[in-house]
């Protein structure tokens, strides 16, 4: 009986951990670029003298779908969404490089080019500085031009955005939100990522699936619950047997 409780107890326990990461897909179904997060469940022996038949019923590493969202056109200069594979870079909280496929960009008070998230987006010298006074077009390859209000079609190419293609089981999602390589070093820039002016990616969530694996995630844990009880009940019947052939 304690082998079943055992099992039905961990059983529980990481299906509540698979309904937070179901949960957290659905919240983000609006969500510019949003990657999904998956998980799946896997045994584990436990090591140690007295346990060699325990298993431990755990929910692996969560990984994530790094399939490419719907390109939405909205019409806005500053909105770019990267064409198939891909990245742009941005520096994180701490200074670093990191990668990030939400192409809702801005210009800060400073004029720097920035995501919507204030994170600075790298181009290929440094951070991108936009001048006053100064209309901002984003070409294919992520270079950065603007259009003087002073001279009329003076067209000026002020830096480029770093895109960068890692492959995908090199990248891996960051508390948040970011991706980086897996090694911890900065991606070489590609010129062969493309990038779609005035759109933005939506998100890979599927609202429908997410529901759906939330039930399925609740019939689950509710079996595991079960599980629990009909051991207790098996405890309590075989305590009742002994003590009447004691």
């Amino acid at each position: 009986m304690d082998r079943l409780l055992y099992i039905a107890m961990n059983g529980a326990k990481h299906s509540l951990l698979q309904q937070a990461v179901t949960t957290q897909n659905l919240a983000n179904v609006s969500t510019n670029a949003y990657k999904a997060q998956s998980s799946a469940f896997r045994a584990l022996p436990v090591y140690g003298a007295g346990a060699p038949t325990r298993t431990f019923v755990v929910d692996s590493t969560p990984g994530a779908d790094l399939s490419s969202g719907v390109i939405r056109t909205t019409g806005r200069p500053l909105d770019v969404a990267v064409q198939g594979r891909g990245w742009i870079a941005v520096q994180d909280a701490k200074g670093g490089e990191a990668y990030t496929r939400n192409g809702s960009l801005q210009i800060a008070a400073d004029g720097t080019l920035v995501t919507s998230n204030g994170l600075t987006v790298v181009g290929d010298g440094g951070p991108i500085s936009v001048p006053t006074d100064s209309e901002l077009t984003i070409g294919k390859d992520g270079s950065v031009s603007v259009v003087s209000n002073n001279q009329f079609n003076a067209i000026t190419t002020i830096g480029r955005i770093k895109l960068t293609n890692p492959a995908d089981t090199d990248m891996v999602r960051g508390d948040d939100g970011l991706f980086r390589q897996r090694n911890g070093q900065p991606a070489a820039a590609d010129a062969g990522v493309n990038l779609a002016s005035s759109a933005l990616e939506a998100s890979n969530v599927s609202a429908v699936d997410a529901l759906i694996s939330l039930i399925d995630q609740s019939r689950f844990f509710d079996m595991q619950i079960k599980l629990m009880q009909k051991a207790d009940e098996n405890a309590n019947r075989a305590a009742q047997v002994m003590s009447l052939t004691a």
